[in-house]
């Protein structure tokens, strides 16, 4: 966090002033290790492993919150008859079917009454209660299978265990932060599923001090998932139609909103926001244009849409703020399937990797790709920087903070608000006379916000009011709560209702931290509501009052029969604590009163997920896709979910679900640096920053360093079944070797920012790695894989594949 996030990183050592304990897990001793009070170095993708056993540590020790959790979480629920564990079935879950690689999910259900209400054992005692599967679940995670697998010594993980348990419960609480060392995993979500397994035994969500806070990404990465450049889902995470099972608006609530909790109103998000989009057009007779929606049959997302590329489907590419021939996995192969288009759009900062391949890209080196021989025709369009802007930003607290333009944009550049724009505008125009059905979709929308300047530059704030959201005469909507399913608002994304409320743009506000309350609620403005908390009704007990006084934040009013606090409450002001829901009640009324996770249709933090996940109702440690060592906890090797994409150009290191053979006998981690701002292209090309850190350099051991010929300063080539690449040689002791299975594991340390363009160049850590995906988010396993690495500089020309061709057939594979 010190590295990567310096500035929220500041609100950690203000903690820490004031005695707060920090602990470090991460392979590496960085400037976060630094200053923190335990530093646990870890294998590289065995996260789930030590995660595993605090939760197991927490169960057997009895140091869980027990009234938090049988009152706030789904602990007492009882488990179908039908599931089967891992422990039952060696490394699977009930419902896998092997040829289709893919779960039915039927037996993992949860067993309801009549009314269709959790059936419950308060006494937690039951064999089928979710607590006892929990703890039969986790049994095998012991300190001694911690330590064999992640290289994390007993005594220190204890001490890791035993910090978090004497910071819990209901005087204290603990919070964990993770950014993609975490996420970057073919079990990625697991990662995430376990820990906010540990904070709910510890009753450590919905209170202050505790949760669990993604670091997300510098360029509002939070604000792109919210408003979502992602194939599968629609402003405010409501699901984009599938094709076959989503024929209309009636269909698609039916299959995606769970009737009981805060997604029971799903119909009025879904319908403000296609008022939002198509306006007039929109109305109750042709179902509020739901059929404008586009549809999706299959997996769209990026390397899926590479791989299609490859294979000559995919014909036009645009490319926005990112630098995938880099800053994606398997480089080169991203730049071979570009090589395979007719047309690439590239909106950058400068003239990045991506946008110059065709000349410049290692395979032109290596004969793979040939100038002459590429066909694809790539325009490039320069950006404006987020100072050249209006605009807002959402970080990781979920704050949305606006942005003034600093100064104007130099020359061609523009923003992406001007470009979708003009580009809607343009394509209007040329559709304005078409008689064709399909066209409707484009010719209905709204397009209408106003320019100014010679630029014709769209006013920001205009799009921030229809995002934010209107009734029908026209006033802007305070909050979610107002949206309605008859078409009588609008409303561009739902959690971000209100953040114009009473037409003032509350994202502006800069009210200083000392001229208001601790929490803060006049700078900026948080989804949803401007509460600062999510689920923060659970820092009350189930009658209301504050589980310490110390940590009081919302809590009940019996004078004024309303629930209050320092923030917003996450519930419905005027719901009793004792209130409980009548049978056959639905959407938010279905929630009891001593229920906060209002999302859930239970009401209750989710232990055990009986749906939702594609790879488990709980976590379990498999071996990453490329692994030196057999998984020492289940005879499956690698999640059976996982996504691979086995072909030409994304050969893996070993075979399938099998430790490596020894050609690759190394871990390899990738990770960023203060100095870099991700693929390189903010950063690199900036004199001042490319001087603090000048060239790609790859950290070892001194013992690594002594077994493999390497020198300080000196050069290394590190390599996979990809590619090659050479770094500068940093040896060092923040990068430690580990005792793994009884044997010594050296793990190789990279940072991913540079590629062959800027004033510091270097070659792309991203082309060691491959392409293997997590099933429920598609994201890339780059966090771990297996590398060899030698003494002095890679081969150049056709002597660099030659040499990744032979470390292949050492291994026993083919071309």
């Amino acid at each position: 966090m010190a590295e990567c996030h310096p500035v929220g990183f500041q609100w950690v050592m203000e903690a820490k002033e004031r005695g707060a304990v920090v602990i470090h897990v991460d392979p590496r001793f960085t400037r976060t290790s630094a200053v923190a009070d335990i530093h646990v170095p870890i294998r590289a993708g065995t996260d789930i492993v030590f995660l595993g056993g605090i939760v197991r540590h927490i169960l057997e020790t009895e140091r869980y919150f027990q009234d938090y959790v049988v009152a706030y979480t789904n602990a007492a629920a009882m488990v179908s008859e039908d599931f089967r564990d891992t422990e039952d079935l060696d490394g699977l879950f009930s419902g896998w079917d092997e040829e289709a690689r893919t779960y039915d999910q039927s037996s993992w259900r949860l067993d309801r009454d009549g009314d269709g209400r959790l059936v419950l054992d308060p006494s937690l005692q039951h064999p089928r209660c979710v607590l006892q599967v929990l703890r039969r679940h986790f049994a095998r995670y012991t300190p001694e299978v911690v330590e064999d697998a992640c290289g994390v010594p007993r005594a220190l993980f204890l001490r890791v265990a035993d910090a978090l348990c004497d910071n819990s419960g209901r005087e204290r609480t603990s919070a964990f932060c993770y950014a993609v060392g975490w996420t970057q995993h073919s079990t990625g979500v697991q990662y995430i599923r376990t820990a906010a397994i540990i904070q709910q035994l510890l009753g450590n969500i919905g209170r202050p001090g505790g949760g669990i806070m993604a670091l997300r990404g510098h360029a509002s990465i939070q604000g792109s998932t919210d408003i979502p450049t992602l194939f599968n889902l629609l402003p405010g995470y409501l699901p984009m139609p599938r094709a076959g099972a989503d024929a209309d608006l009636d269909s698609y609530i039916t299959n995606n909103a769970t009737p009981t909790g805060q997604w029971g109103n799903m119909r009025s998000y879904v319908v403000s926001l296609l008022r939002a989009w198509w306006g007039d057009a929109a109305t109750a007779d042709n179902d509020f244009c739901f059929g404008h929606l586009p549809r999706i049959d299959d997996d769209h997302s990026t390397y899926a849409t590479t791989m299609g590329m490859l294979d000559g489907e995919v014909k036009g590419f645009l490319v926005v703020g990112e630098n995938p021939a880099v800053g994606s996995a398997n480089g080169r192969m991203h730049r071979l399937a570009m090589a395979n288009l007719d047309w690439l759009v590239v909106r950058d900062l400068a003239m990045i990797e991506t946008a110059t391949f065709w000349k410049d890209s290692p395979e032109i080196e290596t004969g793979e790709l040939r100038t002459e021989d590429i066909a694809t025709e790539v325009f490039f369009l320069p950006a404006a920087a987020h100072t050249e802007k209006d605009g807002s930003f959402t970080n990781t607290q979920r704050l949305l903070q606006w942005r003034h333009k600093a100064t104007e944009p130099v020359g061609d550049c523009r923003s992406e608000l001007w470009f979708y724009h003009h580009l809607g505008r343009i394509i209007r125009e040329k559709l304005r006379d078409s008689s064709l059905p399909r066209d409707r979709a484009v010719l209905d929308l709204r397009w209408d916000h106003p320019e100014s300047g010679p630029r014709r530059e769209p006013d920001a704030e205009a799009v921030l009011r229809e995002v934010s959201g209107w009734d029908a005469a026209g006033a802007q909507l305070s909050s979610f709560d107002e949206l309605r399913d008859d078409g009588s608002t609008a409303c561009g994304c739902w959690i971000y209702c209100g953040c114009f409320a009473g037409g003032v743009n509350q994202t502006a506000r800069r009210t200083p931290g000392s001229s208001q309350s601790w929490v803060a609620p006049e700078w900026g403005w948080a989804w949803p509501a401007n509460r600062r908390m999510l689920y923060n009704r659970a820092s009350a007990d189930p009658q209301g009052q504050p589980w310490s006084q110390r940590k009081a934040y919302v809590w009940w009013d019996a004078t004024t029969g309303t629930w209050t606090g320092h923030d917003v409450p996450d519930f419905a002001r005027g719901k009793l604590p004792d209130y409980v829901a009548p049978a056959g009640a639905r959407g938010p009324e279905a929630i009891g009163g001593a229920e906060p996770f209002v999302m859930q249709g239970d009401g209750r933090a989710q232990l055990f997920v009986a749906s939702g996940l594609v790879d488990g109702p709980l976590p379990v440690h498999y071996e990453a896709d490329e692994s030196p060592f057999a998984n020492a906890l289940y005879p499956r090797q690698s999640s059976p979910a996982r996504q691979t994409f086995r072909r030409r150009h994304n050969e893996p290191n070993q075979a399938p679900d099998e430790p490596d053979g020894g050609a690759f006998p190394y871990v390899v981690t990738t990770y960023r640096l203060t100095e870099h701002h991700t693929a390189g292209g903010m950063s690199r090309f900036l004199r001042r920053l490319s001087e603090l850190q000048p060239e790609m350099f790859c950290e070892v051991s001194p013992a690594l360093a002594a077994e493999r010929g390497l020198h300080n300063g000196g050069w290394a080539t590190i390599v996979t079944a990809r590619s090659a690449i050479e770094a500068r040689v940093l040896v060092t002791d923040r990068i430690p070797p580990l005792r793994v299975q009884g044997r010594i594991m050296h793990q190789v340390g990279l940072p991913y920012h540079w590629g062959g363009r800027g004033v510091s160049t270097g070659d792309a850590a991203n082309d060691l790695v491959g392409v293997v995906l997590d099933p429920n988010v598609h994201i890339q396993e780059s966090k771990t894989a297996t590398c060899d690495i030698r003494p002095g500089r890679r081969p150049r020309g056709t002597a660099l594949t030659a040499m990744v061709d032979e470390h292949r057939r050492s291994q026993g594979m083919r071309r």
